[in-house]
């Protein structure tokens, strides 16, 4: 995640003719971009599911500082983002009780993280040479643009693994997610899933973080999610539905942002994806779907 999120190529990049030719670094964007929305679909739709949009957010801030720390000490900034949000995502279920976060809870962790990162944001500018400073708007904003082969390879092969692991919890996830207390009830493991859905919900706001920054990560969480839960009302089919919405929406705001340069990857795939959501409200509230 070396370049800005604001790059794109110069005129001499484009293929003069009429035959579109795809540049490399777009390729490289869908590749990792399709399977990191993949995977935040998958996640988002339990994050909407279960009412924890506030802890996906502060999760989302929980990468910024992660990502800092890392700077801050030199080391890799993907170690940082994903020791931070996955520890803090199971520390947020521990804290607030049966697995789930509490609002309170997460109120006063998000305070406190949001402190360290003004902490660490003040250590790594003051420490490190101003040409370094990009690396701190690159995970805000994020930096999809400037991944190489072999880092969206990486990030592909880790969506894919988040993916599968929500995959293969999903049965006793949703039921524990549906009714909890008997889901307990008939021996569903509720607290220890609860723990490793808010570590899968971390997974997905450190990779969600190369893909639209830390900032924004909460509308590729949010927004396919709840758009999917208002068409479908079947679980399964809402899922995947929120997934392959994520997919064609970050694919879309790629597709966007390289056809208008003037736009931010990650502006034009939340400006797609929010705006599908204000969609689908407004046309199924019209039809009376509340």
């Amino acid at each position: 995640m070396a370049v800005a999120d604001q790059y794109h190529p110069g005129e001499g990049e484009h293929d003069p003719g009429h035959t579109v030719t795809w540049p490399p670094f777009l390729l490289y964007a869908l590749l990792a971009g399709s399977a990191i929305a993949a995977a935040t679909g998958l996640v988002g739709y339990f994050v909407v599911l279960r009412a924890q949009v506030f802890a996906g957010d502060a999760l989302s801030h929980v990468a910024f500082t992660g990502a800092l720390a890392a700077l801050a000490v030199g080391i890799d900034e993907r170690l940082g983002l994903f020791a931070a949000t996955i520890g803090v995502g199971v520390v947020l279920g521990a804290i607030g009780g049966r697995g789930r976060a509490n609002d309170v809870v997460v109120g006063n962790v998000l305070a406190w993280i949001l402190g360290l990162g003004v902490f660490f944001l003040t250590l790594y500018t003051t420490n490190h040479s101003t040409s370094n400073g990009d690396a701190s708007v690159n995970v805000l904003f994020g930096s999809i643009f400037g991944l190489s082969l072999p880092e969206a390879v990486t990030a592909a092969l880790i969506a894919a693994l988040i993916a599968a692991v929500l995959l293969a919890i999903a049965r006793p996830l949703l039921f524990a997610s549906i009714d909890n207390a008997v889901a307990a009830a008939r021996g569903v493991p509720v607290r220890m899933l609860g723990y490793g859905f808010l570590a899968l919900v971390g997974a997905a706001a450190a990779e969600a973080s190369q893909a639209v920054g830390a900032l924004l990560l909460l509308g590729l969480l949010a927004a396919p999610a709840g758009t999917a839960q208002r068409l479908i009302t079947r679980p399964y089919p809402a899922l995947l539905l929120s997934a392959a919405l994520a997919v064609a929406e970050t694919g879309a705001g790629l597709t966007l942002s390289y056809t208008v340069p003037a736009l931010p990857p990650s502006f034009a795939i939340l400006a797609v994806a929010t705006s599908t959501y204000a969609l689908v409200l407004f046309s199924t509230r019209r039809a009376g779907v509340t």
